[in-house]
Parts: structure tokens; C-alpha cells; sequence
């Protein structure tokens, strides 16, 4: 009779370490929060900010274009009359 138990013993000391593991795998995975508002705000901030800079610049390099177009017209060393052969 005592091999009996202290088989059954072996057993449960088993079943207790495998549910040990269960139990630890179930707490390994962090909990999903909601977005937080404040990250969000400052990354909208700062793509708005990247966005706006870059259409500044487009924009400033046609002004740019366009204020040597018409020097270049006023000089008279363009013209938009096509020159006749």
C-alpha cells in the first residue's frame, strides 16, 4: 500500500506543477488600455506640423519659380510670343 501512495502523490505533484505552468501563462500577457489622448494629440500635432512645413516649402519654391519667370520676362530675355523663322 505505500507504493500506491506515494504514487498517487507523484501524480498530484505532477498535475501541480503543470497547472503552475497554466497559471503562468495566463499572466505573461500585459492587459490592452485604450488609446491614450495625449500621445495622440501630440503625434497629430507633430504630422501636422511635418505636413505643413513640407506644403510651406512646395509652396515657397513656386513662388520662387514664378518671381524668376516674370524678372526674366520684365528683362526681356524671355518672352512668350514664339519668335517668328
Amino acid at each position: 500500500m505505500l507504493w500506491i501512495s506515494s504514487f498517487s502523490a507523484l501524480l498530484n505533484s505532477s498535475k501541480q506543477e503543470s497547472d503552475k505552468e497554466m497559471a503562468g501563462h495566463k499572466i505573461a500577457h500585459a492587459t490592452l488600455k485604450g488609446p491614450s489622448v495625449v500621445k495622440e494629440l501630440v503625434i497629430g500635432l507633430a504630422l501636422g506640423l511635418a505636413a505643413g512645413g513640407l506644403w510651406k516649402m512646395h509652396h515657397w519654391n513656386e513662388q520662387r519659380k514664378t518671381r524668376a519667370f516674370y524678372e526674366l520676362l520684365e528683362r526681356g530675355e524671355i518672352g512668350v510670343v514664339v519668335a517668328e523663322e
